[in-house]
Parts: C-alpha cells; sequence; structure tokens
C-alpha cells in the first residue's frame, strides 16, 4: 500500500553543531553541563531535537526526561517504537551518571537491559523517564531509569552500567 500524497505527513527539525557541547567535556562538571543544557544556556545534542524530548530536569545523581508521544514515534504495530523508549530510558540513566562526574571525568554507557512492561501510544500522554544513580566506583557506575505515562503507570524500566574515565 503507498500513501497518497494528502496522507502523508511531514516533519522538519533543526538542531546546533554538537561539537559546541563536546568542546566542553572535561572542563565543566557533568552536573554543571546538564544543568546549563536543561536551562537552555547550552543547546541540546542532536538525539534530544530528533525524538522530541520535551524537557529535562536535573539534580545530582538523578535526570529526569519528559516525552509526549506522537505519531513519528510509531512502529509499524501502531505503538511507540521501543528504540525510542530505549533512547529515553538510556538518557535519563546514563545522564544520571553523568550528574555526578567533575570535570575531567567521562563515561560510556557499558549496557542497558530494558523491560518494556505496556504499550505507549499517544494516549499514553506525557512519559516521565527519570534516572537515577544506584552505585558508583572508581571505573563503573550503575543506574536504574523509570519510565511512567501521565497516569503514573510503569511502562517501562531499565538498568545501565557505564564505565568511567579519565578524559586527556
Amino acid at each position: 500500500m503507498t500513501q497518497t500524497q494528502s496522507e502523508a505527513r511531514t516533519r522538519t527539525f533543526g538542531w546546533s553543531d554538537p561539537a559546541e557541547n563536546a568542546s566542553l567535556l572535561g572542563r565543566r562538571s557533568g552536573l554543571d553541563l546538564l544543568r546549563a543544557m536543561a536551562a537552555r544556556e547550552l543547546p541540546s545534542p542532536p538525539v534530544m531535537h530528533l525524538i522530541d524530548i520535551a524537557g529535562m530536569d536535573v539534580e545530582e545523581g538523578s535526570v529526569t526526561v519528559r516525552l509526549q508521544p506522537q505519531e513519528f514515534h510509531y512502529n509499524p504495530l501502531g505503538t511507540v517504537h521501543g528504540g525510542v523508549l530505549s533512547t529515553l530510558l538510556d538518557t535519563a540513566a546514563a545522564c544520571s551518571v553523568h550528574s555526578t562526574l567533575p570535570a575531567g571525568v567521562g563515561y560510556t554507557s557499558l549496557d542497558l537491559n530494558v523491560k518494556f512492561l505496556r504499550a505507549v501510544t499517544i494516549d499514553s500522554g506525557l512519559l516521565t523517564t527519570t534516572g537515577t544513580v544506584l552505585q558508583r566506583g572508581r571505573r563503573t557506575a550503575l543506574a536504574e531509569a523509570r519510565m511512567t505515562d501521565s497516569s503514573g503507570r510503569l511502562v517501562a524500566h531499565a538498568t545501565s552500567s557505564c564505565m568511567l574515565f579519565d578524559l586527556p
């Protein structure tokens, strides 16, 4: 089945040069960098524009991101694609680790273990995903992320391990 012109939907978005934020890594603490992004003093990473993240709250050890599900998030089954949900979970968990790092320390995700608990659609309303650091050592950190719908129901959960390292 092909889509006719009258059925087609379009979406246009833009983003800032990601090198702007990358150049600050190692010079600012993770908490400072994330708070500046949340306050829109620094541009958000391109992926946040790609999936249309609605906002971010940052505290040391915890980051919350919000997303209003849209049709462009849907998979062929008519629900929000698991990759979109995983991106939100990964962002919240990894950024919660980032919020604990001093200047000069970087991180990367080692794994992401996701459990999808219920289907997400436009009718789910605003998704709120909160990441929290469960444990942080000198070389690794463990974080979790919990995603709820507008009724407060848990729709997905994830755990993530991150490797910590000194930046050059």
